[in-house]
């Protein structure tokens, strides 16, 4: 009996030109005319068109100031220093995330204390936040990760009761919306990246934002010397002309002219990608071993530009065959895909027995109190150390062309709907799986 699956020779599922379907971003004529202006006026170190796009991007999150950074991880640094995050403070912040989320605590003399995450959304449960607040926690960090809106009102509510400011990360979810709002809008600061691979592409940066004009001009303080004389807060004013952290943030304005035309055109191309991710996930609805990473229509909830566009495995509906052999199978259908995503943070070395600043003890405990061991062992947050076998990549669609994305769809059909073929010689998931930091390649 032929086999149909394309591993064991059938015919593959993928068989159109996907024609452009994954390209990314979209560099149009207008993108290349902003960059040009600035290159042949030599403004690549100034900071004009940068303000006018920090403006532009305040405005379109209906917030009062915006900060661009040369990169999404100095967005986040400066929003930890703006919020006066310092040694000894903890940051409590999901165990799967990038690691820009929480590391440049760190450079603060600070540290992090990781949440497990939800299996559902990816994100921060809110159920293991509070009884990891402690007199030093100084901010909890929500990431909106794989694009999928954290949930906010609990959140918010336990941060509020404890009178702890939230940080968002919404790199992966520009333009996502949380029952109606924004996301980075929600918490007192948000920092964003803004990186080439990105659903808002401006080749490299990042910018954060925030209503609070202390964290603002703290920020600016921070690490954009050249603006301290926008400062007016007096105690800031008074230790102005050098970067208090040592840093040189300022935003590159090749990247920051393309931002202001990808943002002009950024709504209609998210839209584009919503329908046809949706439109993926639609077809797929009730096949055995796999579940939407998104959230319920009605929700009020959406996933912006669909960054990092995951997946959930359920193995058990497929006897036990492991995600690898899963995705193995799917990626000969002609499918871009693989397991797994980021690694729990938790378990490296760097969090565990690392001494990065010759401290005489592991970053991770050196300046937190005589007696206190924030590092988290193997089997303390179980769902992230399992979510590996959970979690797939899907291709990202820039464009609703029905026809192309039905066929990778099928892929996915196809395999689940044959999956015994699969078991007998399944090898299981390697030890460990996943990776420390996320690649949006050509088609993933």
């Amino acid at each position: 009996m032929t086999s149909k699956l394309a591993l064991r020779g059938g015919p593959k599922a993928v068989q159109k030109d996907p024609a452009g379907i994954f390209d990314w971003p979209l560099v149009t004529p207008e993108v290349e005319a902003a960059v040009l202006e600035v290159l042949r006026a030599g403004k690549m170190s100034g900071t004009d068109v940068t303000k006018m796009f920090e403006r532009e991007f305040a405005d379109f999150h209906g917030v009062k100031y915006a900060l661009g950074h040369n990169t999404g991880t100095a967005s986040l640094q400066s929003a930890m220093f703006g919020l006066g995050i310092g040694k000894g403070d903890e940051v409590i912040c999901p165990s799967i995330t990038y690691w820009a989320s929480c590391l440049p605590v760190y450079s603060l003399g600070g540290t992090v204390v990781f949440a497990d995450i939800d299996p559902v959304t990816l994100c921060i449960d809110p159920a293991d936040i509070e009884h990891r607040i402690t007199s030093r926690t100084k901010a909890i960090i929500v990431v909106h990760y794989m694009g999928h809106p954290a949930e906010m009102d609990t959140i918010m509510a336990i941060a509020n009761k404890h009178g702890i400011p939230v940080i968002e990360d919404p790199s992966h979810a520009h333009g996502g919306l949380y029952k109606g709002k924004l996301v980075g809008t929600i918490g007192a600061a948000a920092g964003f990246s803004l990186m080439t691979g990105k659903s808002l592409a401006t080749g490299e940066g990042g910018i954060m934002i925030t209503n609070d004009q202390r964290v603002y001009e703290r920020a600016i303080a921070f690490g954009h010397y050249e603006r301290h004389g926008d400062l007016t807060l007096p105690d800031l004013v008074a230790g102005a002309g050098l970067p208090w952290g040592g840093y040189k943030d300022r935003m590159h304005q090749l990247s920051s002219a393309m931002a202001r035309v990808q943002l002009l055109k950024y709504p209609a191309e998210m839209a584009e990608i919503d329908k046809a991710m949706n439109y993926f996930w639609d077809l797929l609805e009730g096949v055995p071993g796999i579940r939407t990473h998104r959230p319920p229509k009605g929700s009020g909830l959406t996933m912006g530009g669909w960054y990092a566009a995951a997946g959930l495995y359920v193995p058990e509906e497929l006897g036990g065959l492991s995600v690898t052999r899963f995705c193995e199978a799917v990626a000969a259908e002609g499918v871009p895909t693989g397991p797994g995503c980021n690694k729990a943070l938790h378990l490296h070395p760097l969090f565990n027995t690392l001494d990065v600043y010759r401290d005489g003890l592991p970053t991770r405990i050196a300046n937190s109190p005589a007696g206190v061991d924030v590092r988290q062992p193997v089997g303390s947050l179980p769902v992230a150390e399992g979510i590996q076998a959970r979690v797939y990549r899907i291709p990202w669609f820039k464009h609703y062309w029905p026809e192309i994305i039905a066929e990778y769809a099928q892929g996915y059909r196809k395999v689940a709907e044959n999956y015994k073929e699969l078991l007998a010689d399944d090898p299981g998931n390697p030890p460990g799986g996943g990776n420390w930091f996320l690649s949006q390649r050509r088609g993933a």
